[in-house]
């Protein structure tokens, strides 16, 4: 997770249709699905997001479909990693088969603002901002769900686990 990168910043109770809006989902593409990520939220968000930029979001990020569409579109953007306060449970379970990180940290969101430059340290678990004045720390990663997420997602995993 080194390197820095800018931080998104959305609110509570994001949902899948502000993520990635109904309307394009007539084609799966994952190219396709990353020109309109977040578009619901942020018109802006596809044309300004960079390879390894973190979203930074309130509670319940996820909510509402089980459309895995929609952490295709966030990965395929360039989104490194979520930081939350809490995820909704499908899109959790979606984002750690797909192999996007989601982190759960309940002081980052009123820490950081949009737009700041932040990295993310696995040793120290943290969010910290690029002039080191700022650190939020974040919930380890389960041991189990690290494995599938260093693998790229579930089905890579367990075509190493399986030998293929």
């Amino acid at each position: 997770m080194p390197g820095e990168h800018r931080i998104w910043k959305f609110g509570d109770d994001v949902n899948t249709d502000l993520i990635i809006p109904g309307r394009y989902l007539d084609n799966y593409d994952p190219k396709h699905l990353a020109l309109h990520a977040m578009e619901g939220a942020s018109p802006e968000f596809a044309a300004g997001v960079s390879r390894g930029d973190i979203l930074l979001v309130g509670e319940n990020f996820g909510c509402g479909s089980s459309r895995e569409q929609a952490v295709i579109a966030l990965k395929q953007a360039g989104v490194s990693a979520l930081v939350a306060k809490s995820y909704a449970r499908i899109f959790y379970r979606n984002s750690v088969n797909l192999g996007l990180m989601v982190l759960v940290s309940q002081s980052a969101y009123a820490m950081f603002d949009d737009g700041e430059e932040a990295v993310l340290d696995s040793d120290e678990n943290a969010i910290i901002s690029i002039d080191r004045k700022k650190k939020a720390f974040f919930e380890p990663i389960p041991a189990h769900v690290l494995k599938i997420l260093e693998q790229g997602g579930l089905m890579p995993y367990l075509r190493k686990r399986l030998g293929r």
